[in-house]
């Protein structure tokens, strides 16, 4: 049995004061009880995981990374290491999101380069695939997130690393732009992943968490979370409203 995890995306977004008022929130609605059934994560913007870190410890809440860099350490300016995220109680890291592939020019290669060093450091990253429309429109969408995803399964050295890597499929076109994939399109993408794990590892492929991130809301979550192979979501602006992100998070229970 795969625990879902409901995972909360930030972005660019929150005041000192929002995010506390937001962390104490979601601290209240989730129990431990309510735990055992979904795993909550929430990624804020890097300036407040000392505050998330404060807020959160003690709870059963994670929290992690929305980026890490390319490098170890050294002079990066501007960059943060999977080491400061791990300093701070980091154990997940958010690696090849959309957002970072489309206006921050990262490639598959150096998806597959911070892929390592977060788990070299000991961060479980959570691997983000998806199509634009234009790729969904050209009939590209298998073409893409396999080729995705092959450029980290194909350089992995030992298959046990796999153990510690979640997927999340986010369709761009269904990001902010009013359009929505239906239950049923996300399943075939899904699907899709996890066959393509399991040509590597079977067992690994069956045990590993499959997120869903487009424009996941309170509306569709049920629909959503009931499909075979959607383990959960990665959600953006919902996650904002600690009323209606906590919804989400109990509705796959």
């Amino acid at each position: 049995m795969r625990k879902p995890i409901i995972a909360g995306n930030w972005k660019m977004h929150g005041t000192r004061a929002s995010v506390a008022e937001l962390l104490a929130a979601l601290k209240q609605g989730v129990t431990s009880a309510s735990n055992d059934h979904a795993e909550m994560i929430v990624f804020p913007p890097a300036i407040f995981i000392p505050q998330t870190e404060q807020a959160l410890t003690g709870s059963p809440i994670h929290w992690g990374g929305q980026n890490t860099a390319t490098e170890i350490g050294g002079a990066f300016t501007g960059e943060i290491s999977a080491a400061m995220l791990l300093e701070f109680k980091c154990q997940y890291v958010l690696i090849g999101h959309s957002e970072r592939r489309a206006l921050y020019g990262e490639t598959d290669a150096i998806t597959v380069k911070k892929f390592n060093l977060a788990q070299q450091a000991g961060l479980q990253p959570i691997l983000c695939l998806g199509e634009t429309l234009e790729e969904r429109q050209a009939g590209h969408t298998r073409h893409v997130v396999l080729r995705q995803l092959d450029a980290v399964l194909k350089q992995i050295s030992d298959i046990q690393q796999l153990s510690h890597m979640i997927l999340a499929y986010e369709p761009v076109w269904a990001i902010g732009t009013g359009l929505n994939a239906t239950p049923e399109q996300a399943q075939e993408v899904h699907e899709l992943l996890r066959e393509q794990v399991a040509k590597y590892a079977p067992s690994i492929a069956e045990k590993m968490r499959i997120l869903y991130g487009g424009s996941v809301k309170a509306a569709n979550a049920n629909s959503l979370f009931a499909m075979p192979d959607i383990d959960g979501g990665l959600v953006g602006g919902a996650s904002l409203n600690a009323q209606e992100f906590l919804q989400i998070y109990h509705s796959i229970n």
